[in-house]
């Protein structure tokens, strides 16, 4: 696993031995950033489940202002600590080792605003729609936003009119969808499927 692309590429990435962090191939994080590659340049970033920080590293790699990586295992934080260091990004990059709700409680105290989030929880979790709402509620995300959700295939975040779900792409059992701010306020669930 390495950076892809931007001012640390080819550097190599550490993840924690085992299974408890699925870091995204290096084939899906390419592709991933060939689609938000406008969206990138001076983005704060926010990566709710950062695993190995692969994610949050290869967009300050490519010209994120700042990322914040939040996970709850130590392995992970560790790791991450490890790949700050090694892709020398980690003046442009903060950790909380907390798991999502602390997280989010934290940064929303702080009155935190990202134009860019992540999230790449684990599979078992399908609660991706209200990780969604809960950044929004609390403040958290910019006027104009992404959010990235990966998830397993067939498992799209359930998502209300706030956001406007334009995308999802599919990697094998993976699928990414691409969110952003929805042109309705409305408080219903709107399911999002299929290929848009």
């Amino acid at each position: 696993m390495r950076i892809i692309g931007g001012t640390a590429r080819g550097r190599t990435l550490t993840a924690p031995a085992g299974a408890r962090t699925r870091p995204t191939q290096d084939y899906v994080r390419e592709s991933l950033f060939n689609i938000i590659r406008w969206d990138i340049a001076d983005a704060r970033v926010l990566d709710l489940f950062a695993g190995t920080g692969a994610l949050s590293l290869e967009a300050v790699s490519r010209g994120a202002a700042s990322a914040v990586m939040a996970d709850m295992d130590r392995a992970a934080c560790a790791a991450i600590e490890k790949n700050m260091e090694s892709t020398r990004l980690g003046g442009k990059c903060r950790l909380i080792p907390r798991d999502y709700r602390a997280a989010m409680d934290l940064l929303a105290r702080e009155r935190q605003r990202f134009d860019v989030v992540f999230l790449d929880p684990p599979y078992k979790m399908e609660n991706t729609g209200e990780i969604c709402a809960a950044l929004y509620d609390k403040g958290l995300l910019a006027g104009e936003f992404l959010i990235v959700v990966e998830h397993r295939r067939g498992m799209a975040p359930l998502l209300d009119a706030r956001f406007e779900a334009f995308d999802i792409r599919r990697y094998g059992d993976t699928e990414i969808t691409f969110a952003r701010r929805g042109k309705g306020d409305g408080d219903g669930d709107a399911a999002v499927s299929g290929e848009l």
